[in-house]
């Protein structure tokens, strides 16, 4: 699941060297921290969420073949 994040985010933000995913297992779920540069910020997360949201979905569709359950956060760091 990590690489499909850094994939996918790779692919939408300008400087795809400045992304980094980290992964945290908890009881029931993966928990996928998303840490993007500042300006790539808002093409993470697209008008209305909708860019943050789509990559929820493709991330729950893939997660619901092993059944487990993710939550991917965007983190921004200041």
């Amino acid at each position: 699941m990590k690489e499909l994040v850094q994939y996918l985010a790779e692919s939408i933000v300008n400087r795809p060297e400045a992304v980094e995913v980290t992964e945290t297992q908890e009881d029931d779920a993966s928990v996928l921290e998303l840490k993007v540069a500042k300006e790539d910020l808002g093409r993470v997360i697209g008008k209305q969420g909708r860019t943050a949201k789509s990559l929820r979905t493709i991330l729950n569709a893939a997660a619901a073949r092993t059944h487990r359950k993710v939550v991917l956060e965007i983190v921004d760091e200041q």
